[in-house]
């Protein structure tokens, strides 16, 4: 029988002696992560929570490179990651659009997604990897054109807040990160020469909260992307492919906030049309 194995990952803050002072504190992030866990624990998947400062680059890939080694063809990963995205220098040449590499960012370093692109690669052929990432990815982001397109709707979808909160590495922090951390990323890059060329047998389907030019906001009670992923799933009552429940997200969405779609790997159209978590 095919079996199921899920990791779920929330920050409501980092270690601010690796980000330059800065703790980037958010509100729902754990939470995120603790109801994306319970969706997969009623589906039968093997579930892991890595939150706040448990979420080390270190954890969080040793957790990634074990399911590797226990799932074979046909056995699916679902890996949801809530909290602040940020972006690095490209520095070994795989990012020619924006020459930025984005990342995740963890309590103690950023995850480049050189290095995600690395973990797909030790799946086996024919496994199914769905990814949830309640983040940005938006460190060129104009922040005043986000405010002020910010609609009403945003901010009648959050609870209790006034001020949309936002899960951006703030442009002044990024460059302060790197600049402490400089060695510690070119060669992280460096040791991952192929970065988003690397060779993946699995197949990964990426639902992102927002494209790479937004943000995605932070709620009292869970972040945008992940209330709407919540309603649309509706306790399980969800039927029908993946495509199709990514645009049933977007449809709940701001035009400030679009989820994005994006398979990488091997191409799998019954893995595409199954409802989600169908292990």
């Amino acid at each position: 029988m095919p079996q199921g194995i899920s990791i779920h990952i929330g920050l409501n803050e980092v270690d601010p002696d690796h980000y330059g002072g800065w703790s980037g504190k958010l509100r729902a992030c754990e939470a995120d992560a603790g109801d994306m866990a319970s969706i997969a624990a009623a589906r039968d998947f093997d579930t892991t929570t890595i939150l706040t400062d448990d979420a080390t680059a270190d954890a969080v890939t040793s957790a990634i490179s074990d399911a590797a080694g226990k799932l074979e063809s046909g056995d699916e990963l679902f890996l949801t990651y809530s909290g602040h995205g940020g972006q690095v220098p490209d520095t070994n040449g795989d990012e020619q659009q924006d020459q930025q590499d984005e990342t995740w960012v963890l309590y103690d370093r950023q995850l480049v997604d050189d290095e995600l692109y690395d973990l797909w690669s030790q799946f086996a052929e024919g496994t199914r990897i769905l990814v949830f990432s309640d983040s940005c990815h938006s460190g060129s982001v104009t922040r005043a054109i986000f405010d002020e397109a910010v609609p009403h709707v945003v901010q009648a979808a959050m609870i209790d807040t006034p001020t949309p909160r936002t899960k951006d590495l703030p442009q002044d922090v990024a460059e302060r990160t790197y600049e402490q951390n400089k060695k510690l990323y070119d060669d992280i890059e460096a040791s991952h020469k192929d970065g988003e060329n690397a060779e993946i047998d699995a197949t990964v389907i990426l639902i992102s909260g927002c494209q790479d030019n937004q943000l995605s906001l932070d709620g009292d009670r869970n972040g945008l992307f992940t209330q709407q992923v919540l309603a649309v799933w509706d306790d399980g009552k969800w039927v029908g492919s993946h495509p199709a429940f990514h645009k049933a997200v977007a449809a709940k969405m701001p035009p400030t906030q679009s989820p994005n779609y994006f398979p990488v790997g091997a191409k799998d159209s019954s893995f595409e049309k199954q409802t989600p978590l169908s292990i």
